[in-house]
């Protein structure tokens, strides 16, 4: 069995309105047709933060995105649609995702940042809300203006480095600001988390000589203890990255993600795993999600 914790559908109506998701981002029947050749049993079809709502704004692009993935979930039984928010609807956002579960949404797609900003403090009601509903949410990176956009402006850099630190950002802002201990909420973060599997060692140093001078505030456990309260999917992620972050989230949180159609390598992909012995291929190539999503 297999399941897929990120792929990608891009509606044309939006895609009219980006200047990079265009092509087989919009062919729907390329995606089922993936599905299928994979044999994937689930996946989750979440956003990758496009600039359309330059041109549209957030509420039109939420509008179009979840009218059209509602109908994808209808059409296709392996396809678990993570519905999008208008950010605008935060003093009435309880009510707003009890309608998108009504919907048949089974989680949400945000992005790591929006406008340049890291919405931790006003995203709270959003994540309350997905506490009580009981709905994952997965974050995806900022792919339109992520941190450091305003200072380097490179078609290589942004992708790797920015994309990666500003999820990471957000990540570290969640775990200092109390988020991922004082709820439960499912987070499930794309590209292992970004950099964060890689400092694992230095959070938890950093912090408890910080700690000690009273510098940091007390976060009651390290760093590294703390982060092992979220998911993250592997988003293609070479077998060395994997088991990093295997080290810090624990097996039990890492889900296999393909990031279709950036990375369909499903057949290499998966073929590494096997180095980690079939338990633990088996729980990262569907019985983690599986936990999630069909308790």
């Amino acid at each position: 069995m297999l399941c897929d914790a990120h792929i990608h559908f891009i509606p044309e109506e939006l895609s009219a309105h980006t200047a990079f998701y265009k092509g087989v981002w919009t062919d729907k029947n390329a995606l089922y047709a993936f599905l299928d050749k994979q044999n994937i049993t689930k996946a989750l079809l979440v956003y990758p933060s496009t600039d359309a709502h330059l041109k549209l704004g957030f509420r039109r692009v939420a509008e179009i995105y979840n009218s059209t993935l509602e109908g994808v979930v209808k059409e296709n039984p392996k396809v678990i649609g993570a519905a999008i928010i208008d950010i605008g609807e935060a003093s009435n956002i309880g009510y707003y995702v009890k309608t998108l579960k009504e919907r048949g949404f089974k989680a949400l797609s945000i992005a790591s940042s929006y406008n340049g900003e890291f919405f931790v403090e006003k995203f709270i009601p959003l994540f309350e809300a997905a506490q009580t509903l009981d709905m994952p949410i997965f974050v995806h990176p900022q792919t339109i203006n992520p941190i450091g956009f305003e200072r380097v402006k490179d078609p290589l850099l942004m992708p790797v480095l920015e994309y990666s630190f500003d999820i990471s950002m957000f990540l570290g802002l969640l775990m200092m600001e109390g988020v991922l201990e004082k709820l439960s909420v499912k987070f499930i973060f794309s590209s292992l988390g970004g950099i964060t599997p890689f400092l694992k060692d230095r959070f938890d140093r950093v912090y408890t000589m910080l700690h000690s001078r009273r510098i940091v505030k007390d976060l009651g456990k390290l760093p590294s203890q703390i982060l092992q309260n979220i998911y993250v999917d592997t988003s293609g992620s070479s077998l060395r990255n994997i088991e990093l972050a295997i080290d810090l989230f624990g097996e039990d949180k890492i889900l296999w993600g393909s990031d279709y159609p950036v990375n369909a390598a499903v057949e290499s992909n998966l073929a590494m795993l096997q180095a980690l012995g079939e338990e633990r291929k088996e729980k990262i190539a569907y019985k983690n999600f599986l936990k999630i999503f069909e308790p």
